[in-house]
Order: C-alpha cells, then sequence, then structure tokens
C-alpha cells in the first residue's frame, strides 16, 4: 500500500457495442484486473454532497459514472488527482491505498462501483492524517 500512487489509478475503458436502439457496455472477465466480489452503486447524492473520503487497506475498485457526472479526487499522500466521469463505458480504477473523494454529482447521477472484496470495516481508512502515516 505504501508505495501506490496516483499515477497507479488508470483509465478503465468498456467495450461499447453500438446500437441503433442504444448502446451495450460490459465488465466481465479481463476488463477489471481483478476478481468482482462486490458490487454498489451511489445515487440521490443531495447537491453539495460528497461521497468517499476513505482509502483501502487492500481493496481495489473501479469507478463508473452509469449517468450524469461526479468528479473523484484522489489522493495518494503526496500528490493529487482529480478525474471528471461521465461517460457510463469509462472509468477509473483504484488500487489499495489511494484516498479518494467523489464530489459535484450532477442531477441524477449514478456512480457505480465494483470492488475485489467484500464489505470489511477493518480495511478502510477512514482518517485522512492516519491515511498519511500509513504511506510513509
Amino acid at each position: 500500500m505504501k508505495n501506490t500512487r496516483v499515477e497507479d489509478c488508470i483509465e478503465i475503458v468498456l467495450p461499447k457495442i453500438e446500437d441503433p436502439r442504444g448502446n451495450l457496455s460490459v465488465i466481465e472477465k479481463n476488463i477489471v484486473p481483478f476478481a468482482i466480489k462486490r458490487v454498489y452503486f451511489l445515487y440521490d447524492v443531495p447537491s453539495g454532497a460528497e461521497r468517499g473520503g476513505h482509502a483501502h487497506k487492500q481493496q481495489k475498485s473501479a469507478l463508473f459514472a452509469l449517468s450524469g457526472s461526479f468528479e473523484v479526487t484522489l489522493d495518494d499522500g503526496e500528490k493529487k488527482k482529480t478525474v471528471h466521469l461521465n461517460r457510463p463505458d469509462i472509468g477509473v480504477l483504484l488500487p489499495q491505498g489511494i484516498w479518494r473523494e467523489i464530489k459535484k454529482f450532477s442531477s441524477g447521477s449514478v456512480c457505480l462501483v465494483v470492488t475485489s472484496d467484500e464489505f470489511s470495516e477493518e480495511d478502510y481508512i477512514r482518517d485522512f492524517e492516519k491515511f498519511k502515516l500509513s504511506k510513509k
């Protein structure tokens, strides 16, 4: 975890099957570099609210804007990077050890998150100062 950097947070492009009846994208086998153990989504986020505000010790995740848009600010304890997600077929991969804050949700936005592990409170770092210490 100590060596993960914001540069390790890479864009994921999902296959897009275009059709006059509507497009289709899929997340399966080799699309994300981990076995998916958990899927959840954020929606009905009030104007001005922020989500995230944590890092994971082991869990990896990928975020996608299924609808609308939002910003993901990534922090490795030394550098920050902000990613604007606004297409359902393009997401961002987050390795373990990256602090994330999700904000500036547009009206009606939906953030899909797929993760490498099931929920475990012990895997979360929810205090930014403790996070920075864990990176040293």
